[in-house]
This record gives C-alpha cells, structure tokens and sequence, in this order.
C-alpha cells in the first residue's frame, strides 16, 4: 500500500458552493476568460487561477496514481485559500465548507483518496473545534500554514490547537503559505524555491523556540518539502539557541533544536538524491514519509524512483513508503478497514 501523504485538490462543490454561498464569506470567485477559476477574499487577498491538476477529475488523477504505482493519496485543499484574514465567523465558516467537500470527494473516491483537513485560523478554539469536527468526517491530519498572515505559526497562542491535534492523534502538517508577496523573489521562480522553503523553516523554528514541542511531546508536526532547510540549518539553530538571550528572544525550548529533529516528520519533496540522503541520516529513516505535493509545478512526479535515485533499498523504500505512514498516521488504519470492507 504505497502512500503519497502529501498532495492538493480542489473539488468541483468547493467552487460551486463559492459561487453560491461565498459572498456570506467574504469569498469570490473571479472568471477570466481563457483561464481557471480564482478565488479573491474580502480583506483584499487574491489567489492565483487554479492549477489545472488542482481541479482535474477524480479519474485523471487515479490515472496518474496508477503510472507512479501509488496506492493512496493525502489530498489537503491549498494553503493559499485558507482566508486565515477574513473576520473570525466567516474564517469558520469557510473551513466548514473545505472541509466539507474535500471530504465528501474522498469519501466518494474512499479507495484511493484520503482527506487532510484545514481550519479556521489565528483563534485557537476555533481551529481545536473545526479539528474535531473534521476528524468525524474522517481526516487523519490536519494542514495548516508555517505563517499566519505574516506571524510565525509557533508565535500564535495556539495550545488548544496543539492539546486537541495530540489528543485526537492528528499529525499537523506545516505547509508554507505566501500571503503577501516578497519582492526579492518575484523572479527567477525564487518563491517556489526559496520563498516556499524558508517559510516553513521560520514557522519550524517559531514551533521549536516557543515551546510548543516540549509542551505536546505527543503531538506529530509533519513537516512539508523535507523540512525546509531547517535540516541543514540544525547546527546553526543550536548555536544561536546557545548564545542568544534567550529572555529577549522567548527561547524556551528545553533542548537544544538539533534535538528535535528526530522528533518531527518529514516528506520526501527534495528534489535531489543527496539531500534525501542526508536527511535520511540526520533524522532517521523511519521519520520519512513520502510525498510529492501533485498539482502544483515543483511536485515530485517520479516519487518512487526518486526514492530509488537516492541509494534506498527496496525494503528502505517500502519503510518510507508504506510502515511510516500507516505508522505515523494512527487514523489511517480504520479507513483501510472500511475501504477493504
């Protein structure tokens, strides 16, 4: 059972209900012609078009599964379109929607796909309650943003957040998120890959500094792109958590950040086979998880070779592949007792 635990979709209903509902919102669905539907928040926010692959059919995408010899997908709508701007009820509101017919796809397409939920964020009772709501419909993780417009998701008083994701045994999958554009990487496809990246390695960071780790030891922090370059920043982390002041820069991890390396997971998204090495090494391997993050331009499209390009066995490969997930995803376990049923 070979598990992709890291891709998008957006399902038709979600656009639809947009169209239909959306301005409750504070959600538009903008047309041009020529291209894909876009989504424009009120607080002034506007995503790019849809990706094709974002939106295609349920059998195109269950084609490409069968030509990379993939069991299962994780499908999490996009980061980009979580509205973490707009007023708290319409914030709610809006992830109700997500989550509701990201699950209704999954569950029509049960034998392939699995749903990873989002909610309504910075207020954490919020987010705890749309988690529970979410794990009923069948999530087995939670995705959520490395930044909330523009903060540091570990800056965020966000503990109930952590206590129900722990309790539930919801891995939270941090995913990189630009909110306002950066103009240092406006060309050269530097938002891909740097702006992408480094943006979860600051949200790794503020999760590592704040505490959060020392106070959910059972909480699962899945981190997306192969961490970021937090991996190969550990050692840099160590020294400023050594010598900053650490009063001045609310420092409160307990141990030093290298520490926690092996405590987190991470996907195979690299892009390279010495990298993937490395971290395999830095980490461990049964911290690995494969994903390819499909439907957008730098997703991983030979997932499994690329696993083959690094060096890995083939029984490393199916520890990656297939244990870990099913591992480290507790909830993932029923629904293959459902689907086999």
């Amino acid at each position: 059972m070979t598990i992709d635990v890291h891709a998008h979709y957006i399902p038709q209903s979600l656009i639809s209900t947009a169209r239909e509902q959306g301005s409750k919102m504070g959600v538009q669905v903008i047309d041009a012609a020529g291209v894909a539907p876009a989504l424009e928040f009120s607080y002034g926010f506007k995503v790019r078009p849809f990706f094709p692959r974002l939106i295609e059919t349920a059998a195109q995408r269950i084609a490409w599964l069968d030509s990379q010899r993939l069991d299962r997908q994780f499908v999490a709508t996009w980061p980009d379109i979580y509205g973490y701007g707009l007023p708290r009820e319409h914030c709610t509101a809006w992830h109700r929607v997500l989550n509701d017919t990201l699950a209704e796809w999954c569950a029509d397409n049960a034998a392939r796909m699995t749903f990873v939920a989002s909610v309504p964020l910075p207020d954490a009772d919020d987010a705890a309650a749309e988690l529970e709501r979410a794990a009923r419909l069948g999530a087995v993780a939670v995705m959520v943003s490395a930044n909330i417009e523009g903060k540091n998701i570990g800056e965020l008083p966000l503990d109930p957040l952590w206590a129900r994701a722990a309790q539930l045994q919801l891995p939270v999958m941090i995913h990189p998120m630009a909110s306002a554009p950066f103009q240092r990487a406006a060309k050269f496809g530097l938002v891909q890959s740097v702006q992408y990246t480094f943006d979860t390695t600051l949200g790794v960071g503020s999760l590592i500094f704040s505490g959060v780790l020392d106070r959910f030891p059972n909480l699962t922090l899945v981190l997306s792109h192969g961490g970021g370059a937090y991996p190969y920043l550990a050692g840099r982390f160590d020294i400023m958590h050594a010598r900053m002041d650490k009063a001045a820069q609310a420092d409160v991890a307990q141990k030093p950040p290298s520490a926690y390396a092996p405590l987190m997971v991470y996907d195979t998204i690299v892009h390279a086979p010495q990298p993937l090495k490395f971290l395999a090494e830095l980490v461990g391997l049964d911290r690995l998880v494969l994903g390819t993050d499909y439907s957008f331009p730098p997703a991983d499209m030979s997932p499994l070779e690329s696993l083959r390009t690094a060096g890995f066995s083939e029984a490393e490969i199916e520890t990656i592949a297939e244990t870990n997930p099913q591992r480290l995803f507790p909830r993932l376990g029923s629904k293959f007792s459902r689907v086999r049923k």
